[in-house]
């Protein structure tokens, strides 16, 4: 069976929902979203980061997830696109791309070494400021936090988490 049928097959998440499993959990997401939105760091941003990390760690649940936030957001169709080539793209702030720089360099391996470099947090420093640097620090744990959630639970994209979860009963 090929992976497209197995999609169109696929109904809900292959894990139960994990708010009902784990009640407790949602103390810890309503103190992450809290958290990260305490309006040092703008939602675009946060959002523009939290896609970034949903494409690198290959999660299409959360790629369609930001992307879904940030159209509704009324972001254009270019900057959402460019986010993959951010580097090199003409739509982003320089703000926007320290937060950027800094996603990638969290979520992925250093040849150099050290991760976040002097260099960048000096990058990011010129910025935001430290409540600003430890609130793209959270929104890059939020994003992780549901990482896992995502990569193990395998929701379906573009399907929102209430409409795939089934009871718990029923698995």
């Amino acid at each position: 069976m090929s992976n497209t049928a197995t999609t169109a097959q696929q109904t809900g998440s292959r894990l139960p929902n994990p708010a009902q499993l784990v009640p407790e959990m949602g103390a810890v997401v309503g103190a992450l979203f809290k958290a990260t939105g305490n309006g040092s760091v703008p939602q675009t941003t946060i959002s523009l980061i939290q896609l970034r990390a949903g494409q690198i760690v290959g999660s299409t649940y959360l790629v369609l997830l930001h992307v879904g936030s940030l159209s509704k957001a009324g972001e254009s169709q270019e900057r959402i696109a460019a986010v993959a080539t951010w580097q090199d793209a003409p739509y982003f702030s320089e703000a926007e791309r320290a937060a950027l720089a800094l996603v990638e360099a969290v979520l992925q391996p250093s040849t150099d070494g050290e991760r976040v470099s002097d260099e960048l947090y000096a990058q990011a420093s010129a910025h935001y400021d430290d409540k600003a640097l430890a609130t793209l620090a959270l929104a890059i744990g939020q994003v992780n936090f549901f990482v896992p959630l995502a990569l193990i639970g395998k929701p379906i994209p573009g399907v929102s988490p209430a409409a795939q979860w089934t009871p718990v009963a029923a698995h």
